[in-house]
């Protein structure tokens, strides 16, 4: 075991979470100079933890080029909670399997085989990821030399064409179902005058058709009424209009759940101690924890494949086991 600033005792070696790396940060650390006393690595690698005696430093790798440095704060929850932080895909709506198609079809399309198909190590870099990230992730081990603008392009018309299939009754019927118990444990909350956020690293223009078509599955209404605060990556950027919000900025890195927390909900700092996150993804987590906030992992994701599990407070089947330990019951 070893001590980890902000995070406490953590295994490290074979058949655990994490590993050690001598050197981190594309090249910038290494582990025993100018007070970095280790580097550890999850599973999926996607982020590197720089343990200091004093503190942690979490080097959040980048497809796009744009890496980044965040500080491990300790994250304490105390019960009964002022606010849940949600992620969409996967926590509230499954729908991963479908938009990893999209990504299949789009690089199926971009390399000009349509019998291409993802293998399944490519899970953990196909979700929870901005769009960019997914499809820079898949050029780079399946058509080298290609263009993530490209790439986009292609995406957001596989997605237009789907989405219009589905509103017509004619798209896939599976794409987006609510997650089990989402309507009574989204009631509970409410009842318990719990703040609910909802937060994706979605575009809006795929985000929302998801949860709408949930919320209608389970007769809960306007989901923007619902919702205290909604906050996805933007709208897709397109020549002739502007957009994007959280597309180098995405989850793993803390700013969408912050956001909602902070100006969505309107939680100050100091008031961290009441908030919860939940995700079934390792990226969520990540972001989770960056933003201040202690995190629920919901099963069915990624959180084990990652070698993020270290990271959490409190782990549940379901959204309906974690209830409980939200409300302090």
């Amino acid at each position: 075991m070893i001590a980890v600033p902000g995070l406490g005792d953590v295994a490290v070696g074979p058949g655990t979470d994490f590993a050690e790396a001598e050197t981190g940060g594309d090249g910038r650390f290494r582990a025993g100079r100018d007070g970095v006393q280790r580097i550890l690595v999850p599973r999926d690698r996607k982020v590197e933890l720089l343990v200091y005696a004093d503190k942690t430093l979490v080097y959040i790798k980048s497809a796009m080029g744009y890496p980044a440095i965040y500080p491990l704060e300790p994250a304490r929850f105390e019960a009964p909670a002022a606010a849940v932080l949600m992620d969409l895909d996967g926590t509230s709506v499954h729908s991963e399997s479908f938009w990893m198609w999209i990504i299949e079809k789009t690089i199926a399309r971009l390399m000009g085989d349509a019998a291409f198909r993802l293998e399944p190590a490519d899970e953990p870099h196909v979700s929870g990821h901005s769009v960019s990230e997914h499809l820079q992730y898949c050029i780079r081990k399946y058509c080298p030399g290609q263009s993530v603008e490209t790439a986009r392009g292609h995406y957001y018309d596989i997605t237009g064409f789907e989405m219009r299939e589905i509103l017509e009754g004619r798209g896939r019927a599976d794409a987006f179902t609510p997650a089990p118990g989402l309507k009574d444990f989204l009631l509970a909350l409410k009842a318990n005058g719990v703040k609910i956020g909802l937060v994706t690293s979605g575009l809006y223009e795929k985000a929302w058709p998801e949860i709408l078509s949930a919320f209608r599955q389970l007769d809960l209404g306007d989901p923007a009424e619902f919702y205290d605060a909604i906050i996805s990556a933007g709208h897709a950027l397109r020549k002739g209009q502007a957009g994007t919000l959280g597309e180098l900025e995405p989850k793993p890195h803390p700013w969408l759940y912050a956001e909602t927390a902070r100006v969505g909900l309107g939680i100050l700092p100091s008031e961290r101690h009441r908030v919860v996150g939940i995700e079934d993804s390792g990226a969520g987590v990540v972001s989770i924890r960056l933003a201040g906030f202690a995190a629920i992992g919901i099963g069915g994701g990624n959180i084990a494949k990652s070698g993020i599990s270290s990271l959490l407070w409190h782990q549940a089947d379901n959204l309906l086991d974690a209830l409980p330990a939200i409300l302090g019951r």
